[in-house]
């Protein structure tokens, strides 16, 4: 099914390896031939891809990382592996209507490795991995490289021709150094794209493979290597989705490279009615056509199965998340996707303005085509057909098959993103750009050996190629930096993004969970400034509001946010709380019946609920709602509390000491439910049992005052005096203030008193 003649590229051998020479003899000014061997080569590589990023290794979970790796369940040891295959990326079922839909269960599977070695959530075994992946990824470009620069020809024995070593090196190291490349490493959830780029790069090799000349080698072992390229390319789609564009990317470089299919050959023959047209070299070529079908076939058994995993239709983004998607005018649409499209290549040629996300009225749409921005896509698009023109319809072979294959790594993985065949959740993402890359340093290692080729300044060259990989190495370490806390992360967007009310949003929540609450309501309300829709900017701060007591504010934020968004259940819940506290009962009941109308399974809504009943003195409705909470969150030590401690009260003693020991039996290390079953067993006059807890809860926590002056009242009914006496003053030292505790210390010391006079 193979043809045994494969000169990827060029019409004929001799000009083609005459200017494949040329090529990489023009960057002999660039880079030294001591360091060409291949080993030293990929050594170079990888040492360098290490040290841009090395600063990372010691990070926090930023951002992204919390939902992803922190509170994704499916990384714990109780979660089934078989869970992994029906979760989408962030743990929740793909079934679900608020799912993602972001299908990486490998993806997922690595972090659970992750977890498991490094014993819990430590984020510096997962930031190791990242590095090594990204500097194995850069190792095996020089291969890629190789293939592109220089061909598929091979001798007698088996052996590749013109490997381009030099020309391989320089792109490997600019593809190693690129900046756009931080979010995926310095973020651990870029693990996605790195895993992704790795089996995507690997199953474009194996392709290759399938055109080795060998004469030990027939049809066999070439339909062998498709199919390793198949499923090395399903193994990438189960990494991130994009993965299952490597088969389109193989089916271009058959075609246009192995196949040499020309373009500007077949235009002219049909301008002319050329008859021989009709017997097409290409379409005679069953091999050709097998392959095709192979590709064909794989692809569409991946999209299906799918199709069928993910159960419901694509996920639901906002307007928010990317604004162009939802303009009324298609022509605003495909303006606003070209801009973004002009971005992304910016990012590449220019990596100097980074951000970790530029949605939300960071880039504001283009309304009218005269917008000044509307340059920047026409420039994008005259750069593009000017190199698809050369692509395509060049005579020289050589220079046809690197930039066919230049722009085929730029273009066709990045066309998941597009928004061409589905909306996406975002504007501009810098870590899809991660494969798109290798295309970008293609065509600027070309660039650089054109310019080589075409001027006597060599040295000005070299001095301007070694300061574009010296600057971004330094932009590398810079941004790195960056990444390693949420705190730089967020504040480095603010002179990138300013206008980006999710920037000001996260710097916000970042210094309320340190407890910086005025100056986190300032950020917060320059978010809902920007975005007068941000729902969930106005839940944040109404929820510090309630906490400041300054609960008519909070009110009005929260009725606002479920005004504009009618199932946000987290408001809802909030909205009640903050009426509760105004002592509007009816309307909170009401308010968390909508949350859990909206969220059914939502635990800490039926917990305040019970709070709200309890405060009705409606007991049975309030165990009831206490009782829901634990029944859906087992561990919710809150409800089970306030279930022990009502019954307690009410004197339900039995039924108080049941509940307390079920909840103990889930949760057996909880002080606090200790505390409250050892009150129940004292006043059952279960004093030894009731000893023993209190002595627990006070080693798990031996500064609570509570504690010790419970125990001590215990010691005082129990009669063992000079014990009580002990605890009184202990939990008087960790609490002056105490007056329970001040008037049964009086009573005690009266009663000693009175003890030590009936002796004399």
């Amino acid at each position: 099914m193979i043809p045994n003649q494969h000169n990827a590229g060029a019409g004929s051998h001799q000009p083609a390896v005459f200017r494949m020479a040329v090529l990489d003899t023009d960057l002999d000014h660039i880079l030294p031939s001591s360091v060409l061997p291949p080993f030293w080569a990929k050594l170079v590589v990888g040492s360098v891809a290490i040290v841009c990023f090395a600063r990372s290794y010691d990070g926090d979970f930023v951002f992204d990382d919390s939902e992803a790796i922190v509170n994704n369940k499916d990384l714990q040891a109780e979660t089934p592996l078989g869970d992994l295959w029906h979760h989408d990326f962030w743990g929740s079922r793909l079934s679900s209507n608020t799912s993602h839909k972001s299908y990486r269960p490998l993806t997922v599977l690595t972090f659970r490795i992750n977890y498991y070695l490094s014993g819990g959530f430590h984020p510096v075994g997962f930031h190791v991995v990242n590095i090594l992946l990204h500097s194995g990824i850069s190792v095996l470009m020089v291969d890629v490289f190789s293939v592109l620069f220089g061909g598929l020809q091979y001798t007698s024995k088996g052996r590749r021709l013109h490997l381009a070593p030099r020309a391989s090196l320089l792109a490997a190291l600019l593809f190693a150094v690129h900046p756009v490349h931080t979010e995926c490493v310095a973020g651990v959830v870029g693990r996605a794209d790195l895993l992704c780029a790795l089996f995507f790069l690997l199953s474009f090799l194996g392709y290759c493979k399938a055109f080795r000349e060998s004469n030990k080698e027939g049809a066999h072992s070439s339909t062998f290597w498709v199919l390793l390229s198949i499923f090395l390319g399903a193994v990438a789609m189960l990494c991130k989705e994009q993965g299952i564009t490597v088969l389109g990317l193989n089916a271009v470089f058959d075609i246009l490279v192995i196949g040499r299919f020309n373009v500007l050959e077949i235009v002219q023959k049909v301008l002319h009615k050329d008859k021989s047209l009709e017997n097409l070299g290409m379409l005679r070529n069953g091999g050709l056509l097998f392959r095709m079908t192979l590709l064909t076939s794989g692809g569409a058994g991946m999209l299906y199965v799918r199709w069928r995993i993910m159960g419901t239709g694509p996920p639901a983004f906002t307007e928010v998340d990317n604004p162009a998607s939802f303009a009324d005018s298609m022509l605003v649409r495909a303006i606003n996707y070209n801009y973004y499209y002009s971005l992304n290549a910016w990012l590449l040629l220019c990596p100097w303005w980074l951000c970790f996300d530029w949605s939300m009225g960071c880039i504001p749409l283009i309304k009218s085509i005269s917008d000044w921005r509307v340059i920047a896509l026409a420039a994008l698009w005259f750069c593009l057909i000017g190199l698809i023109c050369q692509a395509l319809c060049s005579e020289d072979g050589h220079k046809r098959r690197i930039l066919t294959l230049g722009l085929g790594f730029l273009v066709i993985p990045f066309l998941p993103a597009s928004n061409l065949f589905f909306r996406v959740g975002f504007v501009v993402a810098e870590r899809v750009l991660y494969l798109p890359s290798v295309g970008y340093c293609v065509l600027l290692t070309f660039g650089f050996g054109a310019l080589s080729k075409h001027t006597k300044k060599k040295k000005l060259i070299a001095a301007v190629v070694l300061g574009i990989l010296f600057i971004n190495t330094l932009r590398c370490v810079l941004r790195s930096g960056e990444w390693r806390s949420e705190e730089q992360l967020f504040r480095s967007a603010l002179s990138v993004c300013p206008l980006n009310a999710k920037v000001h949003y996260n710097i916000g929540k970042n210094l309320a969970d340190k407890g910086n609450q005025t100056a986190a309501i300032r950020y917060y309300r320059e978010a809902v400034r920007l975005n007068p829709k941000y729902v969930h900017a106005m839940n944040n701060l109404g929820n510090i509001l309630k906490e400041r007591n300054e609960l008519q504010e909070a009110e009005e934020l929260l009725s606002l946010a479920v005004q504009i968004q009618p199932d946000f259940a987290a408001a809802w819940m909030n909205l009640g709380i903050v009426q509760n506290s105004l002592k509007r009962f009816e309307a909170a009941e009401q308010s968390y019946r909508t949350a859990i109308k909206h969220r059914r399974k939502y635990p800490d809504c039926y917990y305040n609920l019970g709070r709200l009943y309890a405060d009705l003195n409606r007991h049975v409705d309030a165990l009831n709602a206490w009782r829901n909470a634990t029944v859906l969150k087992p561990e919710h030590s809150l409800a089970w509390n306030n279930m022990i401690i009502l019954l307690d009260n009410t004197g339900n003693l039995a039924q108080a000491e049941a509940v307390g020991r079920e909840a103990l039996e889930l949760i057996p290390n909880d002080h606090s439910l200790m505390f409250s079953l050892a009150n129940v067993l004292g006043k059952s006059q279960k004093y030894k049992e009731s000893e023993a807890l209190f002595l627990k809860a006070i080693k798990a926590n031996p500064n609570a005052a509570s504690y010790h002056g419970n125990l001590a009242v215990l010691y005082h009914r129990w009669g063992h005096l000079d014990l009580a006496k002990k605890h009184y003053e202990i939990s008087l030292q960790l609490d002056p203030t105490a007056s329970g505790t001040k008037e049964n210390y009086g009573l005690l010391r009266r009663k000693l008193e009175l003890m030590q006079k009936k002796d004399v």
